[in-house]
């Protein structure tokens, strides 16, 4: 899918409004790489809501834990500290996962972004001119 731009030679990259720099790089983006993009988005979501709730459960099993500690005995408690062990242990392997993904994302982003810079050069130093340009108005002090 390659977007169409001006051809007008009155028109140059310079020129151009930051809406339709937008839609530029709207045009770019093709539909897989946006559709990956959101499935790997809604994943990473489902996951960190999944580990967010292993976390909450494995606190309140450790606060039990510790208000019946003194009425267990050294062969339950080992049980218990078995069992919290092990939960743990998911814990940790689901937070792994939640990096993974994040690290996935973050390199596709990369990807999607150098791939632009590569094919558009102007347009993208356009684009980083404008965007610091605005920036810099925003974060402007007299």
């Amino acid at each position: 899918m390659n977007p169409t731009y001006p051809s007008s030679s009155s028109t140059t990259s310079s020129d151009m409004t930051s809406s339709q720099l937008s839609s530029n790089l709207d045009d770019v983006t093709d539909d897989t790489t946006l559709s990956s993009a959101y499935q790997t988005s809604s994943r990473s979501q489902s996951t960190s809501s999944a580990l967010r709730t292993e976390l909450s459960n494995l606190k309140s099993d450790l606060d039990t834990l510790l208000s019946r500690a003194t009425n267990l005995s050294e062969t339950e408690l080992r049980q218990e500290y078995s069992r919290l062990m092990g939960k743990f242990s998911s814990l940790r392997s689901s937070a792994r996962n939640v990096a993974a993904q994040g690290k996935q994302q973050l390199n596709r982003g990369m990807d999607v972004t150098s791939g632009y810079v590569r094919e558009k050069p102007l347009q993208s130093v356009a684009v980083a001119t404008g965007v610091g340009m605005m920036l810099g108005m925003l974060f402007k002090r007299h």
